[in-house]
């Protein structure tokens, strides 16, 4: 029945065809923007149709049994009141790479996606392992959200929708901003960037920068979005968000104009051999860190979907030993739970737990429903 729902939802995910974005000035004079489309800085492999089906095939009959836990993933369940009593600088890590961080009383939320489903229908496709610890509904006011890019694991469609009365701001990359105005978030709360430009808003100063990757919803659609990255800055306090990205040579540009950084919030997870040019590999997530002139590591985009072909718990395990091997401070909050960004605390390892007794955690409530 799995694979059943995987192959209808690739397949679903070939056939729907979503709006593109309005085709505006901004984009076209963009450096990054030529022939109709977004560009990385390099070209990337081009994957064929024989590979893609080979990819495709793979999902279907070569999944291993590990990409999804056994036991439910530990999270730590937040009340708005908790929000509101936290202090500054502290962050809370909701799933994948959704994180609500505050700053002078006032609440920033990047890549929201709290669907049940990271797909194009919520029928089908990869389904959460835990529940957000938080719904959209009981969050308090959001002074921005912060969006890498459009693919539906980043930005969920059922969440833009449910933060847009609550929300003061949305700060995209280029033409993503285009897609949240014609689902009906006001065209004065959203703010679009190119690379290297930036935005201030109540203190907190926001640039978006580089990242090697792609962007669409359908066949219809590729790179029509741009992806970025985001270094944001509040009073001495500097952190970095990468959003999806390979590993290339504008880490060290970003660490040279930015750096240091407190706290690296950095992709390790969804990887793979066979697409290494838009998702890095936990070395290269060391190398990152490295480049960028990180203090703390904190690796996201892991632990909530099943979108690789990896055990779930690998991206932990292996980036665990790479910072080890090179003390570095590894921050692994579980979900839901607060982290200092001035101080932050590295904590156990809790995934290694996950998978030890699933027969004694059978009546706990594992079902990955949405939180909107």
């Amino acid at each position: 029945m799995k694979r059943l729902l995987l192959g209808t939802f690739l397949i679903g995910t070939l056939l729907m065809t979503y709006c593109t974005y309005a085709d505006d000035s901004a984009a076209r004079t963009s450096p990054q923007y030529r022939d109709g489309k977004f560009h990385n800085p390099v070209a990337m492999h081009k994957q064929g149709t024989l590979e893609m089906i080979g990819i495709f095939w793979t999902f279907l009959t070569g999944k291993r049994p590990d990409t999804v836990p056994r036991g439910p993933i530990p999270v730590q369940t937040l009340t708005k009141a908790q929000l509101l009593a936290a202090p500054d600088n502290t962050l809370f890590r909701l799933g994948h790479s959704t994180l609500l961080m505050k700053f002078s009383n006032e609440f920033y939320l990047t890549d929201p996606v709290f669907s049940e489903r990271a797909s194009p229908v919520q029928w089908a496709g990869p389904a959460r392992f835990h529940k957000p610890p938080i719904s959209v509904a009981e969050l308090p006011p959001i002074k921005a959200v912060i969006l890498s890019h459009d693919h539906y694991d980043h930005l969920d469609y059922a969440a833009i929708l449910a933060l847009a009365a609550k929300t003061e701001h949305f700060i995209t990359p280029l033409g993503v901003g285009d897609r949240l105005i014609e689902w009906g978030v006001g065209a004065a709360k959203v703010r679009q960037l190119d690379w290297w430009e930036s935005t201030d808003i109540r203190g907190v100063h926001l640039v978006a920068t580089p990242a090697q990757h792609f962007s669409g919803r359908s066949l219809s659609d590729g790179n029509s979005t741009l992806w970025a990255s985001w270094v944001i800055q509040h009073r001495d306090l500097k952190v970095y968000f990468s959003g999806d990205t390979g590993y290339f040579a504008g880490f060290k540009e970003i660490g040279a104009k930015y750096g240091p950084f407190d706290v690296t919030m950095l992709e390790t997870g969804a990887y793979n051999q066979q697409w290494p040019d838009v998702h890095m590999q936990p070395e290269e997530t060391l190398q990152a860190f490295i480049d960028l002139k990180g203090k703390v590591l904190m690796p996201v985009h892991n632990g909530t979907f099943d979108l690789s072909l990896h055990p779930w718990h690998e991206p932990f395990d292996r980036i665990a030993a790479l910072a080890a091997a090179r003390a570095i401070p590894l921050a692994t909050p579980e979900m839901g739970q607060a982290l200092d960004l001035t101080a932050p605390a590295t904590g156990p390892s809790w995934w290694k737990k996950v998978d030890e007794a699933p027969e004694q955690q059978k009546n706990a409530d594992f079902s990955p429903k949405s939180a909107i």
